[in-house]
């Protein structure tokens, strides 16, 4: 089933007519009745009747609503336009919000893709963009919405590791929010098309490890930034005792022997790998 116009005119100029009907019916019968003319009674009748019916066809729209109309149970059609409008007759009349809306997920605990325990939730906006499949193809548009947005959730964080200290090419919940949420849009616009239902936007509003690894993994996040600091620092001390070796040998033209050589790099690489101050040491000579 999808979304159709159906059949609508102005509605101030229906208004109007039917106005103009009501009054014209009741003259009649009045007049009918004091004259005791029973056409002119049947007449005036048959106009207020038809009045009557074209009056039920009246409906008024607001901005960014749709109306969706049944006829005894057959789907005929969807007004957009807002304003006042007459349309089918004896038609049951949906309204239909076409306004962005927001859903906020609750805070869910997954299992990320290492098995971890995580608790994340996301921000879904989205809009009905056929009103005929979100009230016919679906029992509730918004409460579909609801569940499939907590279980895409579910799944797209199953599908990523919360964070990785081996690789920083791959993806994570943690370091990529931005394509895991055009992850979760993508599948979680896959799995509401049949509500006629357009994702706008996703986003990741709450993301933390479970409160029962918190504390274990922080400790391991810690470990993992003190090795990674230790090893620029040994690999900037290593680039500055080369450094240091090569003009002393070139500057200085000293001829240091494998020994000496050896001494050097210890004596700098201790002074600033070292996490406190080291003490100068002078040599002043042998005692002979």
């Amino acid at each position: 089933m999808k979304e159709k116009n159906v059949f609508h005119v102005n509605g101030y100029l229906g208004l109007l007519i039917a106005i103009i009907g009501a009054v014209a019916g009741c003259w009649l019968v009045v007049r009918g009745y004091q004259a005791g003319r029973m056409g002119v009674i049947v007449t005036g009748g048959i106009i207020l009747a038809i009045v009557i019916i074209f009056s039920t066809s009246l409906t008024i729209i607001q901005p960014n609503e749709a109306k969706v109309l049944t006829f005894f149970g057959n789907y005929i059609g969807t007004i957009r336009d807002a304003g006042l409008f007459m349309t089918v007759p004896f038609t049951d009349k949906q309204r239909v919000s076409l306004r962005v809306c927001n859903f906020n997920s609750q805070i869910l605990k997954v299992n990320d893709s290492k098995g971890n325990p995580v608790e994340i939730a996301a921000v879904i906006v989205y809009k009905v963009v056929d009103t005929a499949k979100a009230l016919f193809s679906v029992d509730d548009y918004e409460q579909f919405v609801q569940i499939q947005s907590e279980s895409a959730v579910r799944h797209v964080a199953s599908e990523y590791p919360y964070d990785t200290f081996e690789d920083n090419s791959a993806l994570t919940l943690r370091s990529n929010p931005t394509e895991v949420s055009n992850r979760l849009t993508a599948e979680l616009q896959d799995r509401l098309n049949v509500a006629g239902v357009k994702i706008i936007e996703t986003r990741l509003t709450h993301l933390a490890y479970a409160t029962e690894i918190a504390s274990a993994m922080l400790q391991k996040q810690q470990s993992a930034a003190i090795l990674s600091a230790r090893k620029i620092i040994v690999e900037g001390a290593v680039s500055i005792t080369e450094d240091a070796i090569d003009r002393l040998a070139k500057e200085a033209k000293l001829n240091l022997t494998d020994e000496q050589r050896l001494q050097i790099i210890n004596n700098i690489m201790v002074a600033i790998i070292s996490e406190r101050g080291t003490q100068p040491v002078i040599n002043t000579g042998t005692q002979q």
